[in-house]
């Protein structure tokens, strides 16, 4: 079978920044451990690259979604690493955790009971302190179904960690209630943003995700996280446009004057949305390439006029540091990453 040519898009993962921010989030953790959120395919970064630099680093705890999440990951780790947050819906579900060796996470005495009716075993409990999401609510905390499993980790997420809300302080007191009346080996409840409050919320295991990949939640932060993941785009085609010419769709942007433009192998498919319009640049070295005109489904125009030396084939940087791209796109920092295309080379 003929080979599939070279990628006109790629996706640079640095490794050394991904375990550094993860040995980093552990150090911060205090007398607690990191796990690592990896769920969404490592945030878009995917699982097989991600999953065995966090191992290697240290990371012995990985939380997925998504039952479709599981096999990736417990195929790179040792049974009992894996922790299902969604929790079990069908019986099929109860028997997949078990076959693979991940736990569950409960959290409803709905599904408290129908892990326990399939044998029950260890698994997790999800309590909800103040978010109104998955977890058990604070009125049934004490309920007998609840003390019957055999609990590795009770759970809390916290709403507003990314903020300085009321709500922080709230969530914690709830937590530490739950905490107490329900038996388990280890407590957790902050996320990336939770790690930065400080110690009165780390508890025994910590559950980063949006800053082992760059995002910096908090500014307590700021100086800590390495940016992790940097997209990269050809250029398919150069091109002279006139003064008085138009480019991309509905006409936004008219040429003053001359312009030497790059089209370039990146659009709303791989992730870069309409919202960069207007906004939106790449990076030749230390060259700014300003978009021209409208983000479309496969490509976007920038002005080449400042890096004559451009040729098609050539690569442009996709500035992403994800702190200053939301700033810049108004999408979020986990918008940015777990919309990447499958048409990046990872």
């Amino acid at each position: 079978m003929t080979d599939t040519p070279p990628p006109s898009l790629r996706l640079q993962l640095d490794a050394d920044a991904l375990a550094a921010n993860w040995r980093t989030l552990d150090r911060l953790s205090g007398t607690a451990r990191a796990g690592a959120a990896v769920k969404a395919d490592a945030y878009g970064l995917t699982v097989a690259r991600t999953v065995p630099v966090l191992r290697e680093a240290g990371c012995t705890d990985f939380f997925v979604a998504h039952w479709s999440e599981v096999a990736a990951v417990a195929s790179l780790v040792p049974p009992g690493q894996v922790a299902v947050l969604h929790g079990p819906v069908h019986p099929e579900d109860c028997a997949y955790a078990r076959a693979l060796g991940v736990r569950p996470v409960i959290n409803s005495i709905f599904q408290a009971r129908l892990w326990l009716e399939s044998g029950g075993g260890p698994c997790d409990v999800m309590v909800d302190t103040g978010m109104s999401r998955l977890g058990l609510p604070m009125s049934e905390i004490g309920d007998e179904i609840v003390r019957q499993l055999d609990v590795v980790t009770v759970l809390s997420h916290l709403a507003c960690a990314d903020e300085d809300h009321p709500l922080n302080a709230r969530q914690l007191a709830r937590a530490q209630e739950a905490f107490a009346a329900i038996p388990a080996q280890r407590r957790s409840l902050a996320n990336s943003a939770g790690i930065a409050l400080g110690a009165d919320y780390t508890f025994d295991v910590t559950r980063p995700g949006i800053a082992l990949y760059g995002g910096i939640p908090r500014p307590e932060l700021q100086n800590d996280i390495r940016q992790v993941a940097t997209p990269q785009a050809a250029i398919l085609q150069v091109r002279e446009v006139e003064a008085g010419d138009s480019v991309g769709y509905n006409a936004l942007f008219t040429a003053k004057a001359p312009v030497r433009a790059a089209v370039v192998s990146l659009g709303y498919a791989d992730g870069y949305l309409v919202s960069w319009t207007g906004k939106g640049l790449l990076r030749h070295g230390d060259t700014d390439l300003p978009l021209l005109g409208k983000v479309s489904m496969d490509m976007i125009v920038v002005d080449a006029t400042q890096a004559p030396e451009l040729k098609e084939g050539d690569w442009l940087d996709v500035p992403f540091s994800l702190p200053d791209a939301s700033a810049a796109s108004g999408l979020s920092q986990y918008e940015l990453l777990t919309t990447l295309g499958v048409r990046f080379r990872r």
